[in-house]
């Protein structure tokens, strides 16, 4: 899963809803998959002619259910009714697999004190809490995040189970990706995801 340049983000191309020209990092790849079923190529990596749509669940509903994937490509094609949901999932999986990307690129922190004294040093791109973590200490740095600037990404889709799977360790509750080449994928990524799903709970914007 090769990380997306700020080259390959800065193309533009047609948004099959509204016909708005847009920066690659705005959409959403489809192409015709086997028996003419929409595929979702959040990579942008499959082979076809792509079918853009902003990335966002309405516009992909939109998509689905005006027939404009068939009208683009002029040829009979089947959005599944799930679509948006594919592309959400997709973008998830993408996200936790980044992880294991970017600690073998010694781009990962993890551990709280760690994590603290990079944030304080503005040196955080993205900070990954585990949703079943202690609010404590997830306030804790959340609150210095939200102080430093530019601000982190702040990403809460997995459990602590989950992201130790992803990176073959322990009780992984607080971990930060530094600013770099892999923390930039995965900003383009999070920011496509977060129009068909929250990157965190919303109770954790209460938090102290």
């Amino acid at each position: 899963m090769p990380p997306a340049t700020l080259a390959e983000a800065a193309r533009e191309r047609r948004d099959i809803v509204t016909g708005e020209v847009m920066d690659e990092e705005r959409l959403i790849r489809f192409v015709a998959g086997p028996e003419g079923v929409v595929t979702p190529d959040v990579a942008r990596k499959l082979p076809g002619r792509g079918l853009w749509v902003a990335a966002d669940r309405a516009s992909v509903e939109t998509a689905a259910k005006k027939g404009l994937f068939s009208r683009a490509a002029k040829a009979k094609l089947t959005a599944p009714a799930d679509l948006a949901d594919q592309v959400a999932d997709l973008l998830t999986r993408r996200l936790l697999a980044g992880l294991g990307l970017a600690r073998r690129a010694g781009e990962l922190l993890l551990g709280f004190e760690k994590v603290s004294t990079a944030l304080r040093g503005g040196k955080v791109a993205v900070l990954v809490e585990a949703l079943d973590g202690a609010a404590d200490g997830r306030g804790k740095l959340l609150s210095v995040a939200r102080k430093v600037q530019p601000a982190p990404i702040v990403i809460g889709l997995f459990t602590s189970g989950e992201l130790g799977l992803a990176l073959g360790a322990e009780n992984v509750v607080h971990s930060a990706c530094l600013a770099g080449r892999t923390a930039d994928r995965w900003t383009f990524d999070a920011r496509r995801l977060s129009g068909f799903r929250p990157l965190f709970p919303e109770s954790w914007r209460e938090e102290p």
